[in-house]
Formats: C-alpha cells, structure tokens, sequence
C-alpha cells in the first residue's frame, strides 16, 4: 500500500505538491493486517480489533496531508483483512482530533490553484467513502477536543462513545467555509436530525457532551478513564458476532440511505439469503438445539 497516494490515482502527496508514484492493482484476494505498521499514526491489533489513534499529541492530533491518505488507505485495505473485525478509532493524551492541521493544511491551501484545491478535498471525502465502505464496524472512542475533520472521523463511525469532557464542534464555518465537508450535510441529519445538524453546520458552535447524549450523537457517555476498556468491552463484543454478516449490516445501513422502501426490503431480502448460506448460520442453528451458545467464526 502506498502510504501517500492522495487518490487512488497513482499519484503521492508531497505538501502541497502532487508527484507521480506507481498506480496500485485492485486486490484479488484477502489479506492480513496485524503487522500493518502505518507511519503517520499509531495502529494496535488484538485478537480482531485494531486500535487507531492519531500522533501529535501536543496539537490535540490534527490531521496531515499525509495521516489523511494513510486513513484513507488503511480503511480501504480493511475491506480485504480477513483478520480484522471491528475498528475502534481513539482519542490519545486526552483529546481525539483538532481537525486539519493549520500550518501543515491550511497554509498550504491557501496558496494551491483550484485543481490542486480540489484535489485534497476529494481526497478527505474518499477518507469517509473509506470507512463506509471497510466493511468492519467502527467504534470512535472520543475524548476531549473533536473538531473539524475530527467530528467528521466520529461522524462518520459507527458507534460513538465520549467521555464527559468530549467537545465536538463542525467549525468550518469558523475558517470561512461551508458546512459541507466530507459528507457533513449528508450523514450528520441522518443521526442527529436535519434541524440540529443545520445549527451546528451554520454556527460551528460547541456540542457539549450531554447534550450531544440527548441528541443521539453519542450513543454513550462514560468517565475517561473508563472510556477505552468501555470501547474495548463492546468491540469484543461486536467481533465475537457472525462478522461476515456484519458487513452485510453495515452495508445495508450504508446502501440503503439511496433506496426506495421498497428496494431497500428487497435488497434485505437477498442479504438475509446470503446470510442464510454461511456456516455461522448453520452453526447458530446447531447451537440452539443443543442450547448452547454459538461461537461464530466470520464464514
């Protein structure tokens, strides 16, 4: 995997520069990622649940040109890890992400050409494009400051835990941009509700963690340091499930937003079927008769 192909297009990020680098093939077959050893953040494996945490701890994590193509790249090889159920993104010395990161980002933005602009931004979307289409459930466990392209990596999650202390906030408005980035005005109605997703969009202001909690954003809140083995206790808890059929889940809940009801029950229909070919089926089956609890293998 190139750690710095900005778009799938064969070409690298330099800073602001784009220089050409050798074009990868689309994978033909599954792969394993334990060993992954990512350069631009820190990536834990264990028993099926690997733990991202972005670097620069003194900036609260702000993403780089070249962490955000990491990202990006990782989430797309999971699709092929055979060895990785479920993902949990976390917060690091305190605090989740201060979004783009402003001398590495921002000031180089400012002095790009459109095309270049334009580049980078489609390069963060394919981030999020990433991690809906992984395939994995993923967990973002946040702590502290998540702001910026770091509400987005939350937003985007699957499950959302926060410690009381969690501050999200979609600022783009703030720097002088709209609130759509990298799906904010597609995703962020559908978990919050079209009208307080429009409020934090306009303003950029502060989610507080209660109310973020009222709000459906978090799906639970819990003391920090109780956070990660909160986040760990249900990624095992996920992994332990018939995971070939979580993908289909997660597939579904993503596929589904451009469905009618009817396409969309037709297409749970031949899911379900798929689902009723596997051996973790079968096994589910076998033990209910013998009432004991299944141990699914993810076949």
């Amino acid at each position: 995997m190139d750690r710095h192909d900005v778009h799938g297009t064969g070409q690298r990020w330099a800073g602001p520069a784009l220089i050409p680098s050798r074009p990868t093939s689309r994978r033909s077959r599954m792969t394993t990622m334990r060993n992954f050893a990512p350069a631009h953040f820190d990536w834990q494996w264990d028993a099926g649940i690997a733990t991202v945490s972005l670097h620069g701890a003194a900036r609260k994590n702000p993403l780089t040109f070249e962490s955000y193509a990491e990202l990006r790249d990782m989430f797309r090889e999971l699709a092929y890890a055979d060895d990785v159920n479920v993902v949990v993104l976390t917060s690091n010395d305190g605090n989740f992400c201060s979004g783009g990161d402003v001398h590495d980002i921002i000031g180089p933005l400012v002095e790009m050409d459109m095309k270049g602009i334009l580049t980078f931004t489609r390069m963060t979307g394919d981030l999020v494009k990433a991690m809906l289409a992984c395939g994995k459930p993923v967990i973002a466990a946040v702590d502290g400051i998540c702001v910026g392209a770091g509400a987005i990596l939350a937003m985007a999650a699957d499950i959302r835990l926060a410690t009381p202390e969690a501050k999200v906030a979609f600022l783009f408005t703030r720097v002088g941009l709209a609130g759509c980035d990298m799906g904010a005005c597609a995703i962020l109605p559908r978990i919050i509700g079209q009208g307080r997703a429009a409020e934090l969009l306009y303003t950029g202001r502060t989610l507080q963690s209660d109310e973020g909690l009222f709000w459906g954003f978090w799906n639970a809140v819990h003391p920090a340091d109780e956070i990660d083995k909160a986040a760990r206790a249900l990624a095992e808890r996920v992994s332990s499930g018939p995971n070939f059929a979580h993908m289909m889940t997660k597939t579904q809940l993503n596929q589904e937003w451009a469905m009618s009801l009817e396409t969309a029950i037709e297409s749970e229909a031949q899911a379900q079927a798929i689902c009723m070919q596997t051996e973790d089926f079968r096994r589910a089956y076998r033990a209910f008769v013998t009432k004991e609890k299944p141990v699914f293998e993810g076949d």
